[in-house]
């Protein structure tokens, strides 16, 4: 995140006319990549281009990636983005500055005319999982989250002495990504004792949650036992995506104490199929959160001035919730939050400084999620748990429904942009699933 940009490069259009809607989200500037299948139900790479998507194999088949490095032509023919990801950043630069000029309002007509055969309806197009991770790590950045979550189960300590000095995480589930869009399982498992000194029960979670993340892709990664300095950490991200955690509450207040979260984390974890590059976040960079006066300062290797000064994103994110019977009814979503990255109280490459500074090796495509992201406002909450205070306070819908967990049928829908005044708005697209009722466990 410390790349520099130019307002001429941000004034530019592109001959994709839906791409210059101001408000469309997927603009000349962004270039998002995903992994895509057409009719032919072939998976390749491509970019969003205002409501298209365009086939970055077939531009290569075409030779309009000629005289790009050898090694990103090839990337640009495979089934997920990894090889991309392994290129390093230089090769990122190469090829989004040729698919910028490829698609600029002033591209010649030879050029356009090549590239129409390859831009599919972004609605007709087939999004699949677009990294495959080797790992997933997942943090605990926002304090108000940690603060409010504390209230819930410690209202004497609602944050733990260790949060203001180590950016907390653990490590999750890569076998179980899922893209968005793939619908989740009600799981199963061991939940506390009703009486002290009771056997625990085991059965289907009846406190099913969701929680609004962002996650960042590890482009270049480290060597084993060579910590990355956070002065250079945030050189490492080569992409965000929107991310949902799905939780089951009641088995994890039983088995997360003494080793963290474990089955209540693992049946399922939501990605977007979008992942837009560093570089179309630069004008949305902003300073790190401030921190209290009598907070401590952070330790000496999670300290930077260039990281406390543009380390943090401008980054709105927000959940929805659609029921069935909204469903039936033809209702619309209900945003049920709003919260924004920049109140993060570590920053991304924080995150990434400390989670090296063992020597654990980061590999190209590993995904490290932010954990959830909350506000300091009620309506900043980002996960059913805060909003309503334990189950205490169940959030009412607007067709009468209410909700202190979520039910069978329910579709979690999450959303992310970046919007500043005199840019085009970026857009991370959406991230959903629909809540599945659990298996019977008699049928296995």
């Amino acid at each position: 995140m410390t790349e520099q940009f130019s307002l001429q490069e941000w004034s530019r259009k592109s001959w994709v006319e839906s791409a210059n809607d101001p408000d469309g989200g997927f603009p000349l500037q962004s270039l998002p990549y995903c992994i895509f299948a057409g009719e032919d139900g072939v998976a390749r790479p491509g970019v969003g281009i205002g409501n298209q998507v365009l086939d970055l194999s077939q531009c290569g088949r075409s030779g309009l990636m000629d005289g790009l490095p050898t090694h990103v032509c090839v990337a640009c023919h495979a089934k997920t983005l990894n090889p991309l990801l392994q290129c390093g950043p230089a090769a990122h630069y190469a090829l989004r500055a040729r698919l910028m000029d490829l698609l600029d309002a002033r591209a010649d007509r030879s050029v356009r005319e090549s590239l129409r055969a390859a831009l599919f309806r972004m609605k007709e197009a087939r999004l699949l999982k677009s990294i495959e991770p080797a790992n997933y790590t997942d943090f605990y950045a926002s304090i108000h989250h940690a603060t409010n979550v504390g209230r819930i189960f410690r209202p004497e300590q609602p944050l733990l002495p260790n949060y203001k000095f180590v950016p907390i995480g653990y490590h999750g589930r890569a076998s179980s990504l899922v893209v968005s869009g793939t619908a989740v399982r009600r799981p199963s498992g061991q939940t506390k004792p009703k009486a002290s000194g009771g056997r625990p029960g085991f059965g289907t979670s009846k406190s099913l949650d969701y929680e609004v993340e962002v996650g960042m892709y590890i482009g270049g990664g480290n060597s084993l036992g060579e910590p990355i300095p956070i002065g250079s950490a945030a050189e490492h991200i080569f992409g965000v995506t929107l991310v949902n955690d799905w939780s089951a509450r009641d088995i994890q207040s039983w088995e997360y104490q003494p080793l963290g979260p474990f089955l209540a984390k693992s049946f399922a974890t939501s990605v977007s199929p979008w992942v837009v590059p560093m570089a179309a976040l630069a004008p949305f960079r902003v300073p790190a959160s401030p921190r209290p006066v009598d907070d401590p300062a952070p330790l000496t290797y999670l300290w930077s001035e260039e990281d406390q000064r543009v380390g943090g994103l401008d980054l709105t994110v927000e959940a929805c919730l659609l029921t069935e019977g909204m469903r039936a009814a033809r209702q619309e979503p209900h945003q049920l939050s709003q919260a924004n990255l920049r109140d993060l109280y570590w920053t991304p490459a924080q995150m990434i400084a400390h989670h090296t500074s063992n020597g654990c090796n980061l590999l190209p495509g590993d995904l490290v999620a932010t954990g959830t992201v909350s506000g300091r406002e009620e309506n900043a909450a980002g996960c059913l748990l805060e909003l309503t205070r334990g189950g205490a306070r169940p959030v009412v819908l607007p067709n009468g429904e209410n909700r202190a967990a979520l039910e069978d049928g329910d579709e979690v829908i999450l959303r992310g942009f970046c919007r500043r005044e005199g840019f085009p708005r970026i857009s991370l697209g959406e991230c959903r699933g629909v809540v599945l009722p659990a298996l019977n466990r008699d049928q296995f």
